[in-house]
């Protein structure tokens, strides 16, 4: 590689890298603290959390990958021009391939890492997380509940125990049971236990009040009872995987006595091809980056910033790309515009390169998104201003 391209290579690499772990964690954040109550509420550790953190990750580099390569490229050439160096560049004879060469690299390069965490990674994050789910939600009452705190077990069911004893041992029980719409039962014993198989509840010396939805309320003292904890319990230990869990070996060779492969087969062939488009976006983005900022163009030239018209163009095309393959549910048809989408993509951006011309948006879109643009800038410098006399003062 020429000492050229190194350099160019070398930045776009380094202001990928300051755009992508900002934007990085900031989802990631986001999306640890939605789950954050999976550990809170049901007494895990930092240590089940600081995992169930990490396993997120995987799910999030994929589509964060080609955004931040669109900023990197589109902010690098733009420094670059309007510091003169790419007009030094051709006013030296220097061919496109300086350019687009280390960049398209780079995007092969990403694509191939989006490509395995999409493929290898991701699957086996997201079936550890099932994993983790379902294990701390196997044994319900020595794991989820909490001394003199009240529990929703499940929709209609709530538990509130006064003191956990040694050996699976429980004391002051209230459990009350309204998921039959025919009556309302509320238990209340001294003492109780879980057995081993964490199905049953036994309870002690208690009694158990039936309310009917006319009112009426009869009461049975019990010596012992057994509450069949069995119907939340038996799949809650046991983690089901959907098509987005599975890896790219199971999507291209489904089992056809899978469970859930039976249920929704749709679903696996949308999530087969969805992986084999989603990996080539970072390279397309690439392409459409490079036709649109990179050109030597004046200082005069009064235009919208290629970093904003290079993101549009992005979001519009995975919006599309998203669009599709949720589509292929319920139409087999949309698979053939799911694959359409980053091939046009590339041979207009391909075309336009070769043609040494420069792709932007319509006129009117491009006018607007501009006048918009200025206004952001102007609030913006004058927030800034503000702010500065205020300190001042």
């Amino acid at each position: 590689m020429k000492l050229l391209e190194t350099y160019i290579l070398r930045r776009v690499g380094q202001m990928f890298l300051v755009a992508l772990l900002p934007v990085l964690a900031i989802i990631w954040t986001t999306q640890v603290l939605q789950r954050i109550n999976l550990v809170t509420d049901s007494g895990q550790s930092i240590g089940s959390f600081a995992k169930l953190a990490t396993m997120i990750l995987p799910s999030i580099i994929p589509v964060v990958l080609p955004f931040a390569l669109v900023i990197a490229i589109t902010q690098t050439l733009t420094t670059m021009n309007n510091d003169s160096e790419l007009t030094v560049i051709d006013a030296a004879g220097a061919r496109r391939s300086v350019l687009t060469r280390p960049i398209l690299l780079l995007a092969a390069v990403v694509s191939v890492f989006s490509f395995f965490v999409d493929n290898v990674v991701e699957p086996r994050a997201k079936t550890v997380v099932r994993q983790m789910i379902a294990e701390t939600y196997a044994d319900l009452l020595s794991s989820v509940i909490e001394e003199k705190t009240f529990r929703k077990l499940d929709e209609g069911l709530y538990v509130q125990i006064s003191k956990r004893m040694a050996g699976r041992m429980l004391k002051g029980l209230f459990v009350a049971d309204e998921r039959d719409p025919a009556y309302e039962l509320i238990y209340y014993a001294k003492e109780g236990a879980v057995d081993d198989t964490g199905t049953t509840l036994i309870m002690h010396e208690g009694e158990v009040h039936r309310k009917t939805p006319d009112g009426n309320v009869s009461v049975i003292n019990f010596d012992s009872y057994s509450f069949d904890l069995s119907d939340m319990t038996e799949n809650r230990g046991q983690a089901t995987l959907r098509a987005s869990d599975r890896d790219l070996w199971f999507l291209l060779n489904p089992d056809p006595a899978d469970k859930d492969y039976t249920i929704r087969p749709q679903s696996y062939r949308a999530e087969l091809h969805r992986r084999l488009t989603d990996w080539i976006l970072p390279v397309v983005f690439a392409l459409f980056s490079l036709a649109i900022a990179g050109d030597a163009r004046s200082h005069r030239e009064a235009r919208l910033h290629p970093m904003v018209s290079a993101l549009a163009y992005a979001f519009a095309l995975r919006w599309a790309a998203f669009y599709a393959a949720n589509q292929i549910d319920t139409d087999p048809e949309y698979i053939a515009v799911l694959y359409a989408i980053p091939i046009v993509s590339s041979i207009i951006s391909i075309v336009f390169l070769g043609l040494h011309k420069r792709l932007a948006m319509p006129s009117f879109l491009r006018d607007r998104m501009s006048s918009f643009w200025r206004r952001m800038q102007e609030r913006l410098l004058a927030a800034t201003g503000r702010t500065g006399r205020d300190a001042a003062q």
